[in-house]
C-alpha cells in the first residue's frame, strides 16, 4: 500500500485529501476529477468568511512518480483581510475584495481603520505537485514519499482571492500498514511568497492520521493537520478532517469529508466532496 500525500491545497484540501486517502490500489495511470469544498469561520475577525471552491484535478502516475494538478474556481464572501489558504493577515491592498477600497489593516505602516467585508469570485491558485515513492516495502506495508509542490499565484490579489505570489513546498511523508489499518504522517516546509501588500513568513507543517479499509470498495479515516502561522499577526492552523471514500463503479471513486478547525488560523468547519475517474 502507498499513501500519496500532497498536503492541503489552497483552502480546499481536495487534492491533499484524495492523496492521503489513496493507497495506490488501482493500476490506472491517468486520473481526472472534480469536487466542491465549503468552509466558514470568523478567523478572529468580527465577520464570518465563507469560502467555496470548485476544483478540477488531473493526475498521472508512472513507475514511482505521481504528478497532480488542481485548477479551482473560487468564491469568497467575508472579511477583506482573510486570504484563502493563508487565513487572516495584514493586507494593505487599496482595492480590497472587489469593492475598490482598502481594508485599513495593511502591512505598509498605515493606521488600522474599520474592518470591511465583501465578496468576489474567479480563478483560484493553480497548484502542481510531484511525488516520488522513495521507499516501499510491500511485505511490511511501509513506505516513504517525497513531494514537491508549487502554488502558482493565479488568484486575483485585488479581489482578495489570493496573494498573487507563488508558494513552494517540500514534504516528507510515510505510512505503515497493519492489515486493513494504515497509519500515516509527515512534515513539510513551505516558502510563502510575499507581495508589496502582504508580508508572509515561511512555515513548517505536520500531519498525522489513520485509515481503515472496510472492503475492496470503501474506506474511511481521519487526520490532523498543523501549520505555523503565516505572518507575525496571524494564527497557526490546526484542523481535524474525517473522510469516507467509495469506489462505486469501474474506474470511479467518490469521497466526502468534514473538517473542524481549532484556531483562528483555520475555518470553524468545512465540508466537501470529490469524484474522480481513472483510466
Amino acid at each position: 500500500m502507498n499513501v500519496k500525500n500532497t498536503g492541503t491545497l489552497c483552502a480546499l484540501g481536495v487534492l491533499g485529501l484524495m492523496a492521503q486517502a489513496a493507497h495506490a490500489d488501482d493500476s490506472s495511470t491517468i486520473k481526472v476529477g472534480a469536487g466542491i469544498d465549503y468552509t466558514t469561520g470568523s478567523y478572529g475577525t468580527s465577520t464570518t468568511t465563507d469560502i467555496t471552491q470548485v476544483p478540477v484535478t488531473f493526475g498521472y502516475d508512472i513507475d514511482r512518480w505521481s504528478f497532480k494538478l488542481a485548477v479551482p474556481y473560487i468564491h469568497v464572501d467575508g472579511a477583506d483581510n482573510v486570504i484563502p489558504g493563508i487565513g487572516p493577515v495584514k493586507n494593505n491592498n487599496p482595492k480590497g475584495r472587489g469593492h475598490g477600497k482598502g481594508n485599513g489593516n495593511g502591512s505598509g505602516g498605515t493606521t488600522p481603520t474599520t474592518e470591511t467585508a465583501g465578496s468576489a469570485s474567479g480563478l483560484g491558485d493553480i497548484t502542481a505537485a510531484a511525488t516520488y515513492e522513495a521507499y516501499r516495502d510491500t511485505a511490511s506495508q511501509f513506505g516513504i514519499d517525497l513531494t514537491g509542490k508549487i502554488k502558482f499565484g493565479t488568484a486575483d490579489a485585488n479581489k482578495g482571492l489570493g496573494t498573487g505570489k507563488n508558494d513552494y513546498s517540500f514534504a516528507v511523508d510515510s505510512y505503515k500498514g497493519f492489515g486493513a489499518f494504515t497509519v500515516f504522517g509527515g512534515v513539510s516546509y513551505t516558502w510563502l511568497g510575499s507581495s508589496q501588500y502582504i508580508r508572509l513568513n515561511n512555515v513548517f507543517g505536520a500531519n498525522v492520521g489513520a485509515s481503515y479499509k472496510l472492503d475492496t470498495h470503501s474506506s474511511f479515516g481521519a487526520y490532523y493537520d498543523y501549520r505555523e502561522k503565516a505572518s507575525d499577526t496571524s494564527f497557526a492552523r490546526n484542523e481535524l478532517t474525517g473522510y469516507y471514500a467509495y469506489k462505486f463503479a469501474a474506474g470511479w471513486k467518490a469521497q466526502a469529508y468534514v473538517t473542524k478547525g481549532f484556531t483562528d488560523g483555520s475555518p470553524d468547519w468545512g465540508v466537501g466532496a470529490t469524484v474522480a475517474y481513472s483510466f
